[in-house]
């Protein structure tokens, strides 16, 4: 059997360590790089090609979502499992829809992990998280809209898109009314729909899925997008 050929993209040195000697023992897994940043990530799956990247979403230089395009440009073949501290069905959303084949729980069992390189390498979809089969399968469907290379925001309207970053920022369902020139009912629906898409609650949930999608990304203001 051909060996999986997997990259390591996680910018803690211990846990990659004890990563690459748990994955080393497996017969079937093979890995051929490592990389600790986003820019190492690109380059290392346009040169190497892996079969299958295990991927961090909180990178210093970017967020682990804001890379599946990416990553799926410099290397289409390659299978993206994300692995990562958050057990949160919203990011599953935003990881799937950005083109990942996996989510794993870095508490979850070593075999799990395993389960889940061989399984996205037959072309299934492996998620590790406290879902029922039922709520998987409403995940999976809603992540399974086409993107057009933007990510997981390409499921959102132009005008969708404003909101959501403005609200992020910290604006007000007024502000946002009076600098879109919208009513605020209006912006009351629109906040709705987006949480519907990803399944964010509250504020600090839209604030969080922003962070992972680089939305608020450093050195960014508001003002960018106006």
């Amino acid at each position: 059997m051909k060996n999986i050929r997997t990259l390591l993209v996680d910018d803690h040195t211990l846990f990659r360590a004890g990563l690459k000697l748990l994955l080393t023992a497996v017969a079937d897994i093979e890995i051929v790089g490592e990389a600790t940043n986003g820019e190492e990530a690109v380059r290392l799956t346009a040169s190497l090609r892996p079969d299958v990247l295990l991927l961090d979403l909180t990178l210093p230089d970017t967020s682990g979502i804001s890379l599946l395009g990416k990553i799926a440009e410099k290397s289409p073949d390659t299978k993206v499992v994300v692995l990562t501290m958050h057990n949160d069905a919203a990011l599953v959303r935003a990881s799937l829809a950005g083109g990942g084949k996996g989510y794993v729980v870095k508490t979850a069992a070593d075999t799990e992990l395993i389960t889940a390189i061989r399984s996205v390498m037959r072309g299934r979809t492996f998620v590790d998280l406290d879902l029922n089969s039922d709520q998987l399968g409403v995940l999976l469907e809603n992540s399974s809209q086409p993107t057009d290379g933007q990510g997981p925001l390409s499921r959102l309207s132009k005008r969708e898109r404003e909101v959501f970053r403005l609200l992020a920022y910290g604006h007000t369902n007024q502000d946002v009314a009076d600098r879109l020139k919208l009513s605020v009912k209006t912006v009351e629906t629109y906040r709705a729909r987006i949480g519907e898409k990803f399944g964010l609650q509250s504020r600090a949930d839209l604030v969080r899925f922003a962070i992972e999608t680089g939305v608020l990304a450093p050195g960014t203001q508001d003002s960018d997008f106006e």
